[in-house]
């Protein structure tokens, strides 16, 4: 590289930088340029070839599921006379000897340096029909989109039909963002599994069953080899397998090409495989000559990220104003909402750091793929990978390469343990990498002064613009929202209880705005209380009130969407992809024909067993569609959803009670089969469990659970609070010597007050604590009814016993709900459709049944796969 000349402080008044391209990168270095010199020794001009100012290229998913959706970046310089913006221009020319540049109306513009921030275009690879192909990388490009699938559908009078080449970000926010404009939406992608570049097999096979659950066709470990084309237009499109698939509409989204081509008439040097090559300073081969964003490429690398281009961006300001900054390494963490989907990646996610250890945990109560990298020893962080709940990866991402101080597992959200309070970020931690602002900056800002304010920033909204931290992507804000409040606490401030940054107010304010307003709907309730289009934080919450109030069935009315990815399957995802079926079986009784159904399909399905230690049955291994089939036998034999998947009660355990124990003095097991039928399907702020025990010797710990009954000679104890998990917690003593209807109705106050005002995801044993007066409080509300509110609880739960309805025999009496447990369409033999999933399918025998195999198992070829008749994995020992 060249050195490129300083010229600050030239005696020549202020000298002028030329930015060749409007986006996001572009926007970002002028704001830079704005805020650190104000325009007093540099004179700015952004020429862009696009209509539109600089965008938000992130969110253009929100285009296309809303076309009116505003996507202009904040805080634009030139809106404010201090740069000058130049659109709808191409530069065509840039002579960076005599410092001039042309354009493609023959505008002449000089300048001292230039920044090439030319971006990226969406490939489309030369194959027969290609002319006929669409693409997705602007704003043009989507609303285009748009309008041509509202022509199809009125043109063909049904619903169009979208095939969108690649399975990656792009390709996945296209299929999403036009199957909610009512197109039949596919994806053809060349990988094995989704996302294959940032997930691994594990997660990314768990991405595909959550996509195809949700009817969008997958064809995976193929690519499209023609465009078929009519007299009409698209018809369908070749695949490398010789398929046919039927597409009245073509979207590529296969990766980025680096703009390159001023820079190759200008004889810069290049990249390996296209784009300026540039230094740590992000200088280009040619003195004066800067690139940034897309088109620039780092050791050999092109990346699309928004954190890498704001790096640069920032480097280039810091240089161009005689600073030494430097561009060190590219951060390819992603975090996207994807068809309603949380995914996210950071670190070594791919576990390729020797002899990493490798953290997978599904969890019971949301079924989710959540995995952590670590050293061997298990301490340090490494890297990380989500599907379906990334809330983890905005306090874990910071953490990268420290030591965590507990068990990698507690860090999981999954996991339903709740992880050590001892991690506090250090000041040099990154909190937001797109826009570089490390946890020391936010915590200075929320103390003050900070950005023009005199006191400090106390609500996230100020925070967010004073740091610009939380103002991109927006995955960083729950970890921004923690320091607030955590900062707010040590100075005795008062602390905002906002659910988040789309509704100012907290769980508890929401239901009862619900409530008292009669809202249906979670477009309703975001249009009444709060702003946007909500998050990964809010919508679940929505989604659990609106069930615990309406009780209807919980996938209907676009509430799909908004559930966690258990709900929405209705099963227990387990680490290997596959679910875990868990009938309900109340307190733990069970007739012998119906031990006979279990042990009967689990035989047929080839499933795993094992007794819980709620007192049921789990039944391991279940592809998604196979399901409903599974679903059915057991329903027909009198069974019903344990709900397992859900934040609702998971089971009532007891003990054999007066029934049949010469210590009993109370019927333990009437009790809690009575419990469980009674709030079955009731959904919650977090997990419910409860205990009966028929005397005092307490043979079904009852003083673990949410809700523990314990037998006297005058008829029963109810204590509250209890819990297991990371933080464990007695449940304490409610009320004594209860009679049978006393208990029923104590317990429904007591429930129904706890999912109205817990916090989410706080568990029973945390929100006594927190509530002002604690057990006592609870006891004055509930015994002696001092908010007056009995009445009501106890109305609010008669209508949730009254119109409960089993969600699996529901789905089975619904064709239009049985569509979200489709197979693949891509498997690549008709007997096996998840053959393609060899190792996801892995199993070794152990103890007489079949468990997932571990790779060095499967390596040896000493598994077996499941997914139809027993095959042989092809490993490196067969």
């Amino acid at each position: 590289m060249h050195e490129t000349a300083d010229r600050t402080g030239d005696s020549r008044g202020p000298r002028d930088i030329l930015v060749v391209g409007g986006g996001p990168a572009a926007h970002r270095l002028v704001d830079s340029l704005h805020a650190r010199d104000g325009g007093r020794t540099l004179r700015v001009t952004i020429v862009g070839e696009e209509r539109h100012a600089p965008y938000d290229r992130v969110a253009l998913s929100t285009r296309l599921a809303d076309p009116a959706a505003g996507l202009s970046l904040p805080a634009a310089p030139w809106t404010e006379g201090a740069a000058h913006l130049v659109s709808g221009e191409r530069v065509v020319a840039i002579d960076a000897v005599d410092r001039i540049a042309r354009t493609d109306v023959g505008r002449e513009l000089r300048f001292d340096d230039v920044v090439l921030a030319t971006g990226s275009s969406a490939p489309v690879p030369q194959i027969p029909g290609a002319e006929a192909v669409r693409v997705y990388r602007t704003i043009d490009d989507v609303d285009a989109l748009v309008a041509e699938t509202a022509q199809l559908a009125a043109t063909l009078g049904r619903a169009p039909r979208a095939l969108i080449a690649g399975g990656g970000l792009l390709g996945l926010e296209a299929a999403g963002g036009l199957a909610k404009l009512g197109a039949e939406a596919a994806i053809v992608h060349s990988g094995n599994w989704l996302m294959s570049a940032q997930l691994d097999e594990g997660a990314g096979r768990a991405l595909g069953r959550i996509i195809a659950g949700q009817g969008i066709e997958l064809h995976l470990g193929v690519r499209p080899v023609q465009v078929l084309t009519g007299s009409g237009g698209v018809v369908g499109v070749e695949l490398t397998d010789g398929r046919r698939v039927d597409a009245d509409l073509v979207v590529f989204a296969i990766g980025i090409t680096p703009r390159d081509e001023l820079a190759r008439a200008m004889g810069l040097e290049l990249g390996p495989r296209g784009g300026i090559a540039i230094d740590t300073r992000c200088a280009a081969s040619a003195p004066n000559v800067w690139a940034i964003g897309e088109v620039a490429s780092f050791e050999g690398r092109c990346t699309g990220l928004v954190a890498p281009a704001n790096a640069m961006a920032e480097v280039v300001a810091d240089r161009l104003l005689g600073g030494a900054a430097e561009f060190t390494t590219v951060d390819d963490a992603t975090k996207l909402k994807l068809s309603g989907v949380d995914v996210a990646s950071f670190g070594d996610a791919l576990a390729r750091t020797d002899r990493a250890l490798e953290i997978v945990y599904a969890d019971p109560a949301r079924g989710l793929y959540q995995k952590l990298v670590m050293t061997d020893d298990a301490k340090t962080l490494l890297g990380g990978v989500f599907v379906g709940d990334a809330s983890p990866y905005a306090s874990l991402r910071p953490l990268l390469g420290t030591e965590l101080s507990g068990e990698p597992a507690a860090y999981l959200s999954a996991s339903g343990m709740e992880a050590p309070t001892g991690d506090e970020l250090p000041a040099s931690a990154l909190v937001c990498a797109c826009n570089n602002v490390a946890a020391g900056t936010i915590r200075d800002a929320v103390n003050g002064p900070h950005g023009g304010h005199e006191v400090g920033c106390a609500e996230l909204g100020p925070l967010k613009a004073c740091t610009r931290a939380g103002t991109q992507c927006g995955s960083c804000v729950p970890l921004v929202k923690k320091l607030l409040e955590a900062e707010l606490e040590k100075s005795g401030k008062t602390v905002s209880r906002a659910l988040c940054e789309h509704f100012p107010i907290s769980r508890q304010e929401i239901f009862e705005s619900v409530r008292v307003l009669e809202l249906t709907s979670f477009e309703e309730i975001i249009g009444r209380l709060g702003t946007g289009r909500g998050c990964d934080v809010c919508k679940p919450v929505v989604a659990s009130v609106l069930a615990a109030q309406h009780g209807s069935y919980i996938l209907d009315g676009g509430r799909g969407g908004l559930q966690d990815t258990n709900d929405r399957a209705m099963a227990n995802m387990q680490k290997d992809g596959t679910y875990s079926v868990v009938p309900r079986i109340p307190a733990g009784e069970i007739t012998p024909r119906k031990l006979a159904v279990i042990a009967q399909v689990a035989t047929d399905f080839g499933l795993y067993t094992k007794i819980t230690g709620g007192q049921r049955i789990d039944l391991f291994g279940a592809r998604l569609d196979q399901l409903p089939e599974i679903w059915k036998r057991l329903i027909d034999a009198g069974f019903e959803s344990g709900q397992a998947y859900g934040k609702a009660l998971r089971n009532v355990k007891s003990c054999v009670g007066s029934t049949w124990c010469r210590y009993g003095v109370q019927d333990s097991v009437a009790m809690a089969i009575r419990l469980e039928l009674r709030y079955r399907g009731l959904r919650s702020p977090h997990k419910l469990k409860f205990g009966v025990s028929g005397c005092a010797r307490e043979c079904a710990e009852a003083r673990g659970k949410d809700v523990g009954v314990i037998a006297t000679d005058q008829g029963w104890n109810l204590y509250v609070g209890g819990n297991g998990g990371f933080q464990p917690a007695h449940a304490q003593l409610l009320a004594s010597d209860l009679d049978d209807e006393t208990l029923i109705r104590y317990i429904d106050r007591y429930m129904m007050y706890y999912i109205r005002t817990a916090d989410r995801l706080q568990r029973t044993a945390r929100w006594i604590e927190d509530l002002d007066g604690g057990v006592d409080h609870v006891r004055d509300v509930v015994v002696h009814d001092s908010l007056g509110l009995a009445d009501e609880l106890e109305a609010a739960m008669a209508k949730h016993v009254d119109t409960y309805e089993d969600e699996w025999a529901a789905t089975l009496a619904d064709p239009e709900r049985l569509r979200r447990f489709r197979p693949f369409v891509n498997a690549p033999e008709a007997d096996h459709p998840d053959a393609a999933i060899a190792t996801a399918h892995a199993r070794v025998e152990e103890r007489g049944q079949l468990r997932p195999a571990r790779p060095d198992e499967i390596a040896r070829g000493e598994a077996v796969l499941v997914a139809g008749p027993t095959l042989p994995v092809r490993g490196a020992g067969a």
